[in-house]
């Protein structure tokens, strides 16, 4: 009688706790601007899964991604601290991981609390260790299962950079011995497949033409940042990612029971260069490929959300919709996202960035200000909220969730905002810092300031969300105090230790 009662404590154990701390999966769009969504005001653009979700959940308005370039951001966001402090930048293709092993990140925070983690999709962090280089043809490590996920599925760098071959936990996936991989350099007398250099021969690139820097590798017609050789029965098909990555993440979910929960953080390569959209989706906008890429991402969310209602998991699942930095047109390829090349805006009648000033690489609203939507039908009533929100504070919000006490070197930045993640306040952040290629900005209320030594900008964005007016003349009493304010935040040691 004593283990029968025991295995029935256990199980009812079990099924309180998973009840009581809820699943977690994070969609994170590549280069999706705030306006490239419909309920942010997009026309050209289709996207109904995203927008019935948005209509389920909280839409905010001024939620923002810590960086206007992809590995800042991404860094910022799983470890609670601004790349910035740790000089992170876009990260090459054979670069080696930049998330330190030793430090709490989201994965593992969630792995504190009893969850179960995976990561799908595309990395951007690094793989292997600074003093070594990866071996692609043995265990490819220190990666995400070191930095606390329990399973992955990867794209390795980007979609624009070499190796073109998914990674799952330590291996390549279907490499064939035969044909060893290699990056960046390879054996002088090795026997691995030879790819066509894009810069010699043009002609090889026959999806469509890449700039100079994207011509290194040409793999499956187009040109690729870095050097790649062999691999050959390993290579992925850029028109089947995002059917590949939906399905990874469905074998992962069905093996998901409600006895214990599980944190995904599902990271799309839509619609990131270069824009290759399954036949399914081509032509289903009128603005290139960037636009069809689009509608494919909206159709990987929703394939998502109805993975998790098929399993009986949405109810007590929250779902997070965002994105790394705002959009990008022209970037690196002619694949008929036409643009004007002077102000990086598109020109057939669609911004990316809605109402909001530039996109990705820039210091403007619209380099960090992204989509941004949090649903929780178990407890979140579906609103709009103006809250200022960022990436940044997951951790320290999720730690507050799941009753765990973060240590004074645990995510520095990183600020408990539950209340306005769950709608519960109107207001968010006082202040937040946006980074863009080395320059490091300061939001606080409406006021927005950005450094220069010739060219200081000071923007109230309550009268003018465009950033067209610049008032550090005439505000410089404004102007003074928040310098003064970023130059503190950028020498502490976090913002939350700037805070005590």
């Amino acid at each position: 009688m004593k283990k029968y009662f025991l295995i029935i404590l256990t199980f009812l154990s079990q099924t309180l706790f998973a009840q009581d701390h809820p699943n977690v999966v994070i969609v994170y769009g590549d280069d999706v601007g705030y306006g490239d969504i419909g309920v942010n005001g997009s026309t050209k653009i289709p996207t109904p899964y995203i927008d019935k979700i948005a209509s389920e959940g909280i839409l905010f308005t001024d939620g923002h991604c810590t960086a206007a370039t992809c590995t800042p951001s991404r860094y910022s966001m799983l470890t609670g601290k601004y790349g910035f402090r740790e000089g992170v930048r876009i990260l090459p293709p054979n670069a080696p991981m930049c998330i330190p092993t030793d430090v709490l990140t989201l994965p593992k925070l969630f792995k504190k609390a009893g969850y179960n983690t995976a990561v799908v999709g595309k990395w951007h962090l690094g793989l292997g260790d600074k003093n070594s280089q990866v071996n692609w043809n043995a265990d490819v490590k220190p990666g995400p299962l070191e930095v606390g996920f329990e399973y992955s599925f990867l794209l390795p760098s980007t979609n624009d950079r070499v190796p073109c071959v998914y990674v799952e936990n330590y291996r390549v996936v279907n490499l064939d011995p035969k044909d060893p991989l290699y990056v960046g350099t390879a054996p002088q007398n090795h026997k691995s497949t030879i790819y066509p250099y894009g810069r010699t021969n043009p002609e090889s690139e026959t999806y469509y033409p890449g700039d100079h820097q994207h011509s290194e590798t040409v793999i499956n017609g187009i040109g690729r940042i870095g050097k790649m050789w062999g691999g050959k029965s390993a290579l992925w098909n850029d028109e089947t990612m995002a059917d590949e990555f939906v399905n990874q993440a469905k074998k992962y979910l069905s093996k998901q029971s409600k006895k214990k929960p599980f944190f995904l953080y599902f990271s799309s390569q839509d619609i990131h260069v270069p824009r290759a959209p399954h036949p399914r989706f081509q032509g289903k906008t009128k603005l290139g490929k960037r636009g069809d890429a689009m509608v494919q991402f909206d159709w990987s969310v929703g394939a998502l959300s109805k993975i998790l209602e098929e399993l009986d998991l949405a109810d007590n699942t929250i779902f997070i919709v965002s994105s790394d930095n705002g959009p990008v047109y022209d970037d690196g390829y002619e694949d008929g996202s036409t643009v004007k090349k002077s102000t990086q805006e598109a020109d057939q009648g669609h911004d990316g960035s809605g109402p909001y000033r530039g996109g990705k690489y820039q210091i403007y609203e619209g380099g960090t200000r992204v989509p941004f939507i949090v649903k929780w039908p178990k407890k979140i009533k579906p609103k709009v909220s103006n809250a200022l929100v960022s990436q940044i504070d997951f951790i320290a919000s999720f730690a507050e969730l799941l009753n765990i006490k973060l240590k004074n070197n645990e995510a520095p930045d990183s600020r408990n905002t539950l209340d306005a993640f769950l709608g519960k306040d109107e207001n968010g952040l006082k202040y937040t810092l946006q980074e863009a290629n080395r320059t490091v900005a300061i939001r606080e209320g409406n006021w927005k300031f950005i450094p220069g030594k010739k060219n200081t900008q000071l923007y109230d964005l309550g009268t003018d969300i465009s950033e067209k007016v610049n008032l550090a003349i005439k505000k410089p009493e404004i102007a003074k105090a928040l310098a003064a304010k970023l130059a503190k935040l950028r020498s502490s040691k976090g913002l939350r230790h700037a805070e005590k």
